[in-house]
């Protein structure tokens, strides 16, 4: 199941989308503007942002462009959709970013086989059981981590937070994202949960708590590589 956003002011095409993508077993926040658009692709994080062009606030290119100019959404996967057909147009929405480009009428059989295919590009269905990255090593299947060889005890929450970052590592993740997919979005928990979190999953790792970065104002994200940190 993918988290997909779908940004479309024309209600009965969002009807469409609506009903097809849940059928199809994906979680759907539905926007009709652009702003509203860019406020939950920063909230929720979705993992594809279905993008209309001619949209009643923003042009559709500008929502492109802003989502792959904020460091928490860059790497989100956009498809746009549009009644443009011309060349100049799909053009101009790769060249701001847009992954993928749907011209409509479409095929909703189409329109969710291509999100399939985004979705294989970009997360893998089977992550690896084990991962070595620096000082740290995770064996998932056991539930076990070490950090120099020494054994960490991590709760279920703090690993499926190690995990989460690392497997998007050097991608930001949002304390909103965060919350929905390592704690599952709840009326009762904040931001907050996610910054004590980090803070005492640091403290467990002791050096190795260094992969985990601050991105000021935004969230977190897990370095690219051990010998970005500099200790």
């Amino acid at each position: 199941m993918a988290q997909i956003l779908v940004i479309e002011d024309e209600r009965d095409i969002q009807e469409i989308l609506d009903f097809n993508l849940r059928k199809a077993g994906h979680k759907v926040f539905l926007a009709s503007t652009g702003r509203d658009g860019l406020r939950l692709a920063r909230e929720r994080h979705p993992d594809v942002v279905l993008l209309d062009l001619m949209l009643p606030d923003l042009p559709g290119t500008e929502v492109c462009k802003a989502l792959k100019q904020d460091p928490s959404t860059r790497d989100l996967q956009v498809m746009m959709l549009t009644a443009k057909g011309e060349e100049i147009d799909r053009v101009i929405g790769f060249e701001l970013g847009a992954d993928d480009y749907v011209v409509k009428p479409f095929s909703v059989r189409e329109l969710l086989l291509r999100i399939q295919a985004i979705l294989r590009r970009t997360s893998p269905e089977n992550p690896e059981p084990t991962f070595v990255f620096g000082i740290l090593r995770v064996d998932r299947a056991a539930h076990r981590l070490w950090v120099q060889d020494h054994e960490i005890e991590l709760t279920a929450l703090e690993f499926k937070l190690l995990t989460t970052l690392r497997d998007r590592r050097n991608r930001v993740q949002t304390r909103e994202a965060l919350l929905n997919d390592v704690w599952g979005i709840s009326a009762d928990i904040t931001t907050r949960t996610v910054d004590t979190h980090v803070k005492r999953l640091r403290e467990k790792l002791g050096n190795a708590g260094l992969y985990i970065q601050t991105v000021r104002g935004v969230g977190y994200r897990f370095a690219e590589s051990p010998g970005e940190v500099q200790r």
